[in-house]
């Protein structure tokens, strides 16, 4: 049975999780494939709200495993807390839950060694990350040299894993003027990490042999994606991105699950833009519209609590993330975000040194350039919480997300109207099982 993918089309934080919530119903697995703690998902029902880092969303619905895979860099003591709070909360983790033992290992001098290069770009900005060691455990997995992973913790050398990486890691950091931070314990670590190691035993499995089983038995995959496309660090807004491909190109090689068992790739696209941390995002709004969207749409980070930059919806991006994952389908969030504004702006086009372009700039400076071609559209004053149905959307609000789904060239066949399961809207249910192509109209 092919697979369904939730790919982010923008900076991250476009409400993956609710959608996922509501996808997982007719999936058997969902599958976490990239990025780590630096991921933040919400998903609200039944009067409470679920925050999710680490652990697919698919775990709010009994019956529905769910996978971590090695594509996945991971601080253990970040999952145990996560699954002490779910279990906390009546949820099961046993016999559901099963991390790859080829996920890398996020380690202390990973933390430090993020606080210590943040701020180190060239031209003395900061890339704005969450502090969370995740670009660091990356970047030691391509170094291959000093990376352990989570299979690594059971093997009988691990100790001497630990202190072959503090001792080298205790020599760079000494001579790194800005450090403060206390030379790294290797007796206390490996006593620590032995200890995660001991809880996750029951969890910990080739996620890789698991999946592709699954597969071949028939079983129906639902791939969770983290961040967001414009973040990809190959395709993204470099280098102001994260460590992984946060892009539907990320799918197979950190689930590893061939490409071809994915049938339907659905992008999530706020309706408006959000951004955390640095690099250029043109149609930022550092005013009262900014304010406006950031109060009504809660727009702060799940994970750092950090307040999101807010502006109007960015077509031109939105469109180059939609090629880039193969998408063949929108789900527009936080349409109710929008009301009480007179009128509403998108970016169909950017001028870049006085020439006008569709296109999405491959390089940073010339993104930094960039001046946003807005179309104007009329906003409307109705709440929408309560809309359950295309036909009782305001009249504008149509328009609104018939004019997305024509500049990006994708139908919208997913609407939320709020953070509850309930407030979603299901456009037309035939375009969520029929693949888009590219002869076909933008709305087809």
């Amino acid at each position: 049975m092919p697979g369904t993918c939730v790919i982010g089309l923008q900076w991250g934080d476009e409400a993956k999780g609710k959608l996922v919530d509501i996808l997982t119903e007719d999936h058997d697995i969902v599958v976490r494939y990239a990025g780590g703690a630096n991921a933040g998902h919400t998903v609200v029902f039944g009067g409470q709200t679920w925050k999710l880092s680490i652990i697919p969303s698919g775990i709010l619905r009994e019956g529905v495993d769910c996978v971590i895979t090695g594509g996945v860099v991971l601080d253990p003591a970040k999952v145990i807390e996560e699954m002490d709070g779910l279990e906390s909360r009546g949820l099961r983790m046993h016999g559901r839950l099963r991390i790859s033992d080829r996920a890398h290992v996020v380690f202390p001098w990973h933390v430090v060694e993020d606080r210590l290069l943040d701020g180190s770009l060239s031209d003395g900005g900061a890339i704005g990350t969450t502090g969370r060691g995740i670009g660091p455990c990356y970047r030691d997995k391509v170094g291959r040299s000093l990376a352990i992973r989570l299979g690594d913790l059971y093997r009988g050398d691990f100790r001497d894993k630990v202190a072959h990486v503090a001792s080298f890691k205790n020599r760079l950091f000494a001579s790194w003027p800005t450090n403060s931070a206390a030379p790294l314990d290797a007796d206390e670590i490996h006593s620590r990490y032995a200890g995660y190691a001991e809880r996750l035993r029951p969890y910990v499995v080739d996620t890789t042999a698991h999946l592709l089983d699954a597969v071949e038995a028939g079983r129906r995959l639902l791939f969770e994606g983290a961040q967001g496309a414009l973040l990809d660090i190959d395709h993204g807004t470099f280098p102001y991105v994260t460590s992984s491909n946060s892009s539907g190109l990320g799918v197979a090689s950190g689930s590893g699950v061939p490409g071809r068992w994915v049938d339907r790739v659905i992008g999530v696209l706020k309706a408006y833009s959000t951004r955390v941390g640095g690099g250029p995002m043109p149609t930022e709004q550092d005013n009262a519209t900014g304010v406006h969207i950031r109060e009504r749409g809660r727009e702060y980070g799940t994970v750092t609590k950090r307040p999101r930059r807010c502006g109007w919806f960015d077509a031109v991006a939105a469109r180059y993330s939609a090629r880039l994952s193969g998408v063949d389908e929108l789900a527009v969030m936080l349409l109710d975000v929008l009301g009480g504004l007179d009128e509403l702006r998108i970016c169909s086009a950017y001028e870049i040194d006085g020439r006008r372009t569709t296109q999405f700039p491959s390089q940073i400076g010339d993104l930094e350039k960039a001046v946003p071609v807005y179309e104007t559209l009329p906003g409307w004053r109705e709440e929408l919480d309560a809309v359950r149905s295309e036909r009782d959307l305001p009249a504008n609000a149509r328009r609104y997300v018939d004019r997305i789904a024509e500049l990006i060239g994708r139908p919208v066949s997913i609407v939320s109207v709020g953070p509850d399961r309930a407030q979603t809207i299901i456009r037309d249910p035939e375009a969520t099982r029929r693949p888009w192509h590219p002869q076909q109209p933008a709305n087809a």
